[in-house]
Parts: C-alpha cells; structure tokens; sequence
C-alpha cells in the first residue's frame, strides 16, 4: 500500500518514539570464553576451580545462520593493497595469472575467503569504472585523491571479477554516488550482469568476457557522510532512493542484493530510515534494503611497543563494538515491517587501525601481532553470537593495508597473525549459530570516567547438521594465566571425539615478518579424545583454540 505524506510521517514519529524507547533491547548471544595449562591436553571432566572458567553451549537454542560473508575481505586502491598484493601485471617474474598474483589468490582459496568488497572504501566514490576495462595500454592513469597516488587502472572490473573467480570468493562492488551518476551505475551493473545484446554487454565480450558476472551485492556509496559527499542522512536517502529505483530494473530477474550506508555513531541510521519513509511508496524502498553497512576501527596506541595495559585496553573494544551492533539492530529492527525479514548488518569495514602513514606506496602498512589476531578471534566470536544478525563482515584491508592478511615483497609473500584466525574460523561459516554462556573472571579498564569489565574468556559455537559436527572457538585474553575451562553441551547431541587447532607464542608483540615469516602460526588439526556432553579444555594465556566436534 502507498503511504501518503501524512501517513508516513505519523508513522515516522511513531518509530522515532519506539526507536528511543527500545533501542538497546537488541540483545545478543553471549560473550566470551577460554581455557588453561599446557598446550593442546584435553583433561577428564572437572569441577571449575579458582583459575578455571565454564562454558555451556546450549544445543537446542540457535540464533540463526552464520553468513559465509562474516569472514569477507576488503580491497581498496589504497597502498600495495591491489598493486603488489593482487595484481604485478602479465610479465612480472612473480608468479602470476594473466598479471593475477598466484601466492595471494592460494592464500585466500586456503581460508576459504567467501567475499571482496571493491574498489573502496573512500577511492571508490572516485572511481568511474570505465578507466579500468578495455586494452590496458589505452586505460588512462589518475591520480587518487584519497591516497596521494598515480593511479595506473591496470587492475578494474575483469582483472576484479577473475580475481574473485580464482580464490573462490564472491564480488562486492561499491558504487560510486560521491562523484558518479545513476547513469554510470546502470551501466556498470549492465557490463556486470547483463545476458542481453545490448552494445555495453558486447563490449564485456570484446574484452574477453562473454558470460555475465552475475555480481549479487551491490554497496550504494561508501561512508556517505564523510568522505562519500559528506551528504546528510536526507540528502544520502534521495540518492539512495535514486540509484536503487533505477538498479532494481537494471538487475531485471537476476538476484542482487544493495547495501545502504549507515552510520555507527549518532542517529544517522534512524533519519535516513525516516526519510525513505516519507517518499512516496516509502516502505518499497526501505524493502530494498537487504543490508546496512557500517564500520568500525580499533584504535590503541603503537602497533608493537604496546604496555600490558594496552594490551588490554584494545581488547576491551570489542565491547564498544558488541554496544554499537546492539544499537543498530535495534534501529533496524524499528523500522521493518511486522514478520518481514530484517536487513543484516554489514560491518564491510573493520579492523586495527595503528598510527602509520596514509599516502603513497606503502600507506597504511602497519605490524601484525598476536594481539591484533586476538582482537580479531574476540570480534569474530562476538559477530557469530550475532548470529543472522550480521550479515557480512569485510576485514580492512586483505593485503599490505592495515590488518591484512599478508604481507608481499617483490617475490615474497608472509601471512599474518591475523590470517591464522581466519583460518581456525572458517568452520563456523554457514553454521548454525548456538546460545553459549560463558563464565570467566574479568579485567577491567578504564574509559574516560569510568571502569569497564570485560571478560578474559571468548566463545562462539555452531551447529552443521550436515556434518555431525560442531565448531568451538575460545579465546583466552589473560596475558599470564592459562585457565581449565569446562565445557558443556547441553540439550543436544554428545560429543563422540575431536580435533583442536590453535594459535599462540610466546608474547603478545610477536609478528611475522619476512626475516621471521613463521613466529605466529596456527598448529595442525590435532586429536583429542573426548566422549559425552563435557569435558575440560586447557587453553594457555594469550591463546586461540578452535575445536571441531564430532557429534553422535
């Protein structure tokens, strides 16, 4: 039904009034989770003691899939993301698919990476599309404003798209509303998508591409309250409203997915929700909103010469972060329809982001520690206990750019912490997300006026039914202490054995470098015999395990 003018403003205030109210009901999961003592041991069922913790996952409560995109990466023309890390160009001497890096694409096909957000970020409000098809010897080179860079176009929508296809990985593009039109956006979802005759998708098989891509997922605009056109949240719900009305005929019967941006702070989400209301057919095109990104970075002082309590301090975000999901949900969640479908959150942007430079070649390159990976593994339970809720998550950025996932120098190629918590996660994808309790003692930080606790122990758990398995990811956080943690299943299926992986060393500041490429790296799957519904689990401080279970 059509909304009139007064309709849908009574209807406005009406959710405003609720929103208030209810914003912070949200709730999620639960939190965290660990373990103790020596290495990998599995020990007979005990009672937690003092220095133990406990853990329940409750079997018969889910919480909803978890998407295969929480685990998505993000690529921007930012640094040696893209050249260096995944384009050297048909005749460099590292290895390479027609100019593709080949180690990069293994590393990512290894960790089952299940998506790529591209071309930004900030560059991709720049970016006009068609300086990246076509003979790359006639592509024009631009400068990137954002980054203070030339700007080469070697690497655009095919070399993106082949690259996608290589490592397994779907595409997500980010549409250019700052500086583009809605006709540049048709027609790139046109060379994208489109099966007809039309002379855009003739030109995708002049340039050696006949079948459509079929991109799903589609970003209209990237932090549009910022450096996207530092639009208001009226302003950006005109363009939105804009660019989908037409993207939405372009797509025809194909599926595809558009993704509006919110904001994490203030009442942006709130208003531009309310101003898509007031258009006319307003809830048809709030229904187009199948996701609304944010970001969100973590922020702590130096990258290595870090104090214990810094250690702490960053860790102890997580918490920030789990408040800001609550609070967008509950927006969300404000302004669906009853018994429709709410739209994910998409948190395409996120990661550690320490004080490094942000222009030229290698903007942005920053270390890699234990303790980055540790933030990660907290965040990355804390998005599963989200369940369905979160319905992508992009780490910034997958190479050479803030938290990535390798590093590359010339020939060489090294994996990151980080990357190592990406590969214990990658059984949750698709899973089932379970209801885990979690008990642990705390540590506590300040934040301006006050005290904050956190627990020392991490958790997420899920359910493939397919399988006959469950995944268990535990993080212990104590800087010092291992911990016991008993573990148990309850109302649902007995353990029938196991196997754990996990990721640790000596200190909190190691890294991986390419003089030292291998101080922090996962173990191999190891056996465990475990039987029945619990068990004690040791995890040593400062330490990621991740337990697939294999259910009777």
């Amino acid at each position: 039904m059509m909304l009139t003018a007064s309709s849908s403003t009574k209807e406005v205030r009406t959710n405003r009034r609720k929103f208030l109210k209810a914003s912070g009901l949200a709730a999620v999961a639960s939190k965290g989770l660990g373990a103790a003592a020596n290495a990998l041991g599995v020990n007979p069922a005990a009672r937690t003691g003092s220095g133990g913790a406990r853990v329940t996952v409750v079997m018969d409560e889910p919480a909803g899939q978890i998407n295969r995109n929480v685990l998505g990466q993000f690529a921007e023309h930012l640094g040696a993301c893209v050249y260096g890390g995944m384009w050297v160009g048909p005749k460099s001497s590292i290895p390479n698919t027609d100019g593709l890096r080949n180690d990069t694409i293994a590393a990512l096909k290894r960790i089952h990476a299940p998506i790529i957000r591209w071309p930004g970020g900030c560059f991709a409000d720049l970016y006009h599309w068609r300086d990246g098809i076509g003979p790359r010897s006639k592509r024009p080179t631009t400068w990137n404003l954002w980054w203070g860079r030339e700007e080469p176009n070697s690497f655009g929508t095919d070399e993106y798209m082949e690259y996608c296809r290589l490592c397994g990985a779907s595409p997500y593009i980010c549409v250019n509303v700052g500086s583009g039109s809605v006709r540049e956006a048709i027609d790139w979802m046109e060379y994208c998508n489109s099966s007809h005759s039309t002379t855009i998708a003739q030109e995708r098989l002049a340039n050696g591409h006949a079948a459509p891509y079929n991109v799903t997922y589609w970003s209209i605009g990237n932090e549009n309250w910022g450096c996207g056109g530092a639009f208001t949240p009226e302003n950006y719900a005109d363009h939105y409203a804009r660019y989908v009305n037409y993207l939405s005929r372009a797509a025809g019967g194909a599926k595809v997915e558009f993704v509006a941006c919110g904001n994490e702070a203030g009442d942006w989400n709130q208003r531009f929700f309310e101003a898509l209301l007031r258009r006319p057919a307003g809830r048809g095109i709030l229904r187009t909103v199948r996701q609304l990104s944010i970001h969100h970075y973590f922020h702590d002082g130096a990258a290595v010469n870090f104090s214990d309590q810094g250690y702490y301090s960053l860790l102890a975000q997580v918490g920030f972060l789990e408040d800001v999901l609550r609070r967008v949900i509950g927006a969300v969640d404000e302004f669906r329809e009853p018994n429709a479908l709410a739209p994910g959150i998409a948190l395409d942007e996120w990661g550690v982001w320490h004080p490094v430079p942000g222009q030229g070649p290698e903007a942005l390159l920053q270390p890699n520690t234990l303790r980055d990976a540790l933030l990660a593994a907290t965040t990355l339970n804390s998005l599963c206990n989200f369940g369905s809720r979160v319905s992508m998550a992009c780490i910034a950025q997958v190479f050479n750019v803030l938290q990535c996932m390798a590093f590359t120098r010339g020939a060489r190629m090294v994996l990151t912490p980080t990357y190592y918590v990406f590969d214990l996660f990658h059984p949750h994808m698709g899973a089932t997300a379970l209801r885990t309790v979690v008990e642990s003692s705390s540590y506590e930080v300040k934040e301006g006026h006050q005290h904050v606790a956190r627990k020392y122990l991490s958790a997420s758990a899920s359910l493939d039914e397919s399988r006959k398995r469950a995944c268990l990811t535990l993080v212990n956080q104590h800087l010092t202490d291992a911990f016991d943690v008993e573990i148990e299943l309850a109302a649902g299926a007995a353990v029938a054995g196991a196997t754990v992986r996990q990721l640790t060393s000596a200190s909190v500041r190691d890294q991986n470098t390419f003089d030292h490429p291998n101080g922090v790296v996962a173990t191999d799957p190891k056996r465990v015999s475990v039987t029945g519904r619990r068990f004690t689990q040791t995890l040593p401080a400062h330490s990621l395990q991740s337990l697939l279970l294999e259910l009777e």
